[in-house]
């Protein structure tokens, strides 16, 4: 009676751990990063604030290419950016627009990371500059996606990502006038 018990607990406990371990996996397979292994080397490798900005509204741009089809396998200018951006992403619409969120989102933390750091930063509103005139074209392109969109996970990128848009156009009408360089005669 007690080898009976013991086998059914052992059992017991092994298909709770087969069990759990199938969701586990099936968990982690579906993670993917929001940029491309080369994207992600190109951020690394850009310490400056305002050019790891710029790595991120490429990252961004490379995505819309994607979703609107623009870019032919054939195109050259896609295949020289290949030598240094890796590969187009690939994905399915939905995973393409989550990645423009996240990327929007990581973009806005690495500005609020230098603002809280370093508030008299001179890079910090160029990044800015940057990702908000990048964000005025994003919001065009979002809200056509948006209208052709049947999901609520797509729809739900959308409209984060649309927000992360708006932050960055609001905080760039509250910085002071840039100057403009003279040059030297």
């Amino acid at each position: 009676m007690k080898n009976n018990n013991f086998r059914f607990a052992f059992f017991a406990v092994a298909a709770i751990f087969c069990i759990a371990s199938f969701f586990s996996f099936s968990a982690n397979s579906q993670r993917r990063d929001h940029l491309t292994e080369a994207e992600g080397e190109l951020v690394r490798e850009a310490q400056e604030l305002d050019r790891r900005t710029e790595v991120f509204v490429k990252a961004v741009e490379r995505r819309f290419l994607v979703l609107n089809n623009a870019a032919q396998p054939d195109d050259k200018k896609v295949k020289k950016e290949a030598e240094k951006w890796g590969e187009l992403p690939k994905g399915t619409r939905g995973q393409l627009l989550l990645d423009i969120e996240k990327i929007l989102q990581e973009a806005v933390d690495n500005i609020d990371n230098v603002a809280e750091r370093d508030a008299k930063s001179e890079l910090l509103p160029n990044a800015v500059r940057i990702l908000s005139a990048a964000s005025q074209k994003f919001l065009l392109q979002l809200k056509a996606q948006l209208d052709k969109t049947n999901t609520e996970i797509e729809r739900g990128a959308i409209l984060g990502a649309i927000d992360y848009c708006n932050q960055v156009i609001e905080a760039s009408a509250k910085l002071p006038k840039e100057e403009k360089k003279k040059k030297k005669s």
